[in-house]
């Protein structure tokens, strides 16, 4: 018998140390047991819990910016791109819903009847088209602006529908955009949220 030691650093080993297990052994223990639901509701129940979690953990990774659980619509180099380009600046259009429920206010109010006809007419006559025309003129703009520098950046990607998707990203307040805005006004990027 070869009494020379083995080196402590020898890259072959000399075994693993235990015995290989009976194979109905193996699969004995990589099944788990099954509970089955009792009945209908029971399994119902089940499923609507499954999803439920399910749910949650999208929407978490949606808020935190994982694209994989973004829906398709906002996947994709483009897209993130005419994101961060929107948000990253102030745009007229993206105050549109604000102004639009402060001239709905204005026409609520209970003015008297000779201060309600120059509140209509200031309203109706001059600030609802001024706010359209602007509206219409920044969501030109930043569809050919966004697929412009798409294109330049992302020469082989498709720009099917980038320039509508980031003039109704402009359209929305700034807050309730989805998916969250990762840059902030200026193009730096959002600081992570504390807890």
């Amino acid at each position: 018998m070869d009494e020379t030691p083995v080196p402590a650093d020898d890259p072959k080993p000399q075994g693993k140390g235990r015995p290989t297990p009976k194979r109905r052994d193996a699969e004995g223990r990589r099944r788990q047991p099954v509970s089955a639901p009792k009945d209908r509701k029971e399994a119902y129940r089940q499923t609507r819990a499954k999803q439920s979690a399910e749910r949650e953990r999208a929407r978490k990774g949606m808020l935190a910016g994982d694209e994989r659980y973004f829906p398709a619509r906002d996947k994709g180099p483009v897209r993130k791109f005419a994101r961060d380009w929107v948000d990253s600046r102030r745009l007229p259009s993206q105050y549109f819903l604000p102004f639009s429920l402060l001239i709905l206010l204005l026409t609520w109010v209970p003015w008297p009847p000779d201060m309600r006809q120059a509140v209509l007419y200031w309203v109706m006559l001059t600030g609802w088209p001024i706010m359209m025309i602007g509206v219409v003129f920044t969501s030109i703009y930043v569809s050919w602006k966004v697929k412009k520098e798409a294109a330049a950046k992302y020469p082989n990607e498709s720009m099917k529908g980038i320039g509508f998707y980031g003039a109704m990203r402009a359209l929305q307040i700034r807050k309730l955009r989805f998916p969250p805005p990762a840059v902030l006004p200026g193009g730096k990027p959002v600081p992570p949220k504390k807890g």
